[in-house]
């Protein structure tokens, strides 16, 4: 009687040849985008953390009855992160014996690059609502301005795909756009 050897299981030489081809070349495809969607959601996130601390402010004030800012936590660059605070005292600066603290963010991440323009620019840059939820500049005046968020470690091409604007209405409403998409996205826009 002859006996049948049980089949040899595993892979030839030519099928994880195969294998390891087709593995490298869907690497090739998704890496690229994988690093696209990071990015993306990167500045997505960063972008909606100054979104809330925009509105943390607006809404302490509406709900104070007071003014409330938002400024540099070095008092000059946005850069260095931003904090939220309520005004008692009016006298448009933060005086932690004074006023309240709402919330305190650290400094972005080094690829990321904030500017702005109106009141959000200048040797002492702010965001101020008054009561009433209004965005106002320090002499009492409506103040509209636009927050530019932008990736500083990308490609020319890539620059204005990887840009976000906070719009802020004289009304006190902020939206966020997307210059690449969004015709009326402009650093004057002000609504």
């Amino acid at each position: 009687m002859i006996k049948c050897r049980a089949p040899e299981r595993g892979f030839t030489l030519i099928e994880l040849m195969v294998t390891m081809a087709l593995v490298a070349a869907l690497m090739a495809v998704a890496i690229p985008s994988f690093k696209a969607f990071q990015r993306n959601s990167e500045l997505s996130s960063f972008t909606n953390t100054l979104l809330a601390g925009i509105n943390a402010a607006r809404s302490e004030a509406m709900k104070r009855g007071m003014y409330a800012m938002v400024v540099p936590n070095d008092g000059v660059n946005w850069n260095s992160g931003w904090q939220v605070f309520v005004d008692k005292d009016r006298s448009q600066n933060y005086l932690a014996a004074n006023d309240i603290s709402v919330l305190k963010t650290d400094t972005p991440p080094s690829y990321l690059t904030i500017s702005g323009n109106g009141t959000a620019t200048g040797a002492t840059p702010y965001i101020m609502f008054d009561a009433s939820g209004y965005s106002k500049t320090k002499t009492g005046g409506f103040g509209a301005l636009t927050f530019t968020i932008a990736r500083n470690d990308v490609t020319a091409n890539e620059q204005n795909e990887q840009t976000r604007r906070a719009v802020i209405s004289s009304t006190g409403r902020v939206r966020i756009c997307k210059p690449s998409t969004d015709s009326t996205c402009t650093t004057s826009a002000t609504q």
